[in-house]
């Protein structure tokens, strides 16, 4: 399983919901937490192993949590959660933020402070969490990609310019590897 980079189309499409967690979507969650740990992620979603289902996995240390870790402490990690919806948001943090699937690059971003995020899990269970700092912006993060939305897509227009010679170079060499593997 490989990690989509910018630039694949897979990236831009949006996700399906899961109308019933089944043991091979169990066994697909379980394969995107062991990737996402290989390279040293704090979440991932279906689209960024070119998958399209409404999936993504969410691990955030209380030690990488800040003064926040006491504000989620009821939420157990690793988070899996199919067809996440933000339901709520309140607050905002400004931080940075990179992407599994742009190596290298980061770059400043707004989000909601806290958020309530309901979920499918694993168990076939609904559930529903108010999270805050660090775990409330992955959440984000991650409901944005199973959108279609990628993180430098809310950059502002000063960063974006910062980041546009990155961003190609990325682009291309994700055009040139995508050309090689569908000509084998």
């Amino acid at each position: 399983m490989d990690i989509a980079k910018y630039g694949d189309p897979v990236l831009s499409k949006k996700a399906i919901p899961v109308k019933a967690v089944t043991p091979a979507l169990r066994t697909l969650a379980h394969e995107m937490l062991a990737k996402m740990y290989e390279a040293d992620g704090v979440g991932l979603a279906a689209e960024q192993i070119g998958r399209t289902e409404a999936l993504c996995v969410i691990d955030v240390p209380p030690s990488a949590q800040g003064s926040d870790a006491s504000l989620n402490a009821a939420v157990r990690m690793p988070m899996i959660m199919f067809n996440p919806v933000v339901s709520a948001a309140e607050g905002s943090q400004r931080g940075s933020e990179g992407c599994l699937s742009f190596p290298g690059i980061s770059a400043q971003i707004t989000r909601a402070r806290s958020v309530t995020v309901d979920w499918m899990g694993e168990d076939g269970k609904h559930y529903s969490a108010r999270v805050h700092g660090l775990l409330a912006r992955a959440v984000q993060h991650e409901v944005d990609h199973l959108s279609g939305i990628v993180f430098v897509d809310r950059v502002s227009a000063t960063q974006s310019v910062l980041l546009r010679g990155k961003l190609s170079r990325l682009k291309k060499e994700t055009s040139a590897a995508l050309r090689k593997a569908n000509a084998q």
